[in-house]
């Protein structure tokens, strides 16, 4: 009979504080990415990244920021791999995976997700952090890696840009596919 090993109270503690940043690390992928499928697999291995480098934590400070960075990263390198590899339309793979709703609510929710695609990669990432994710100015661009005064432009600038796209104006809007600041 093999004997099950107990987690220290260290481990248990970060066990705990890394689940309960599970849904909104989902959030955040799902925002990034589009896609469901793919924020699942985000998560999931950033949650392993996470727990793998639970030495180099430090009990106290802010858990979701830290692996908020964790996911980031490997959302980028996935990115760069991917391109290597093909070019796939998102936005194709999008309608393919979205099925159409027969409430209201739901409907301009898809319209916001549609509008979030359609932001510079930079800018949606900048949105989902303040704006959805709750974090300061100060805490997203530790995350991205970026000045705060660039992290406050990019906000003003996705915001803007999601009001003209979900106003029906998206013509002069810095899409994905141009690098914007």
């Amino acid at each position: 009979m093999t004997e099950r090993v107990r987690p220290s109270p260290a481990d248990e503690g970060f066990r705990q504080e890394l689940l309960s940043v599970l849904p909104h690390l989902r959030a955040f992928a799902r925002g990034l990415s589009g896609r469901s499928d793919f924020a699942d697999d985000l998560v999931q291995e950033a949650a392993i990244k996470a727990w793998t480098a639970r030495e180099r934590y430090q009990a106290g400070t802010n858990m979701r920021a830290w692996t908020f960075a964790i996911l980031r990263n490997h959302y980028l390198s996935e990115l760069r791999r991917s391109r290597r590899q093909t070019d796939l339309d998102e936005g194709v793979a999008e309608r393919m995976l979205v099925m159409e709703a027969d409430q209201e609510g739901p409907l301009h929710l898809g319209d916001m997700e549609t509008a979030l695609q359609k932001l510079a990669p930079e800018r949606r990432e900048a949105v989902l952090l303040v704006g959805a994710s709750g974090f300061s100015y100060e805490e997203a661009a530790e995350i991205a890696g970026c000045p705060i005064g660039t992290m406050k432009s990019r906000v003003a600038r996705a915001r803007a840009d999601l009001a003209r796209i979900l106003d029906g104006e998206a013509e002069g809007v810095e899409v994905k596919t141009r690098k914007a600041g």
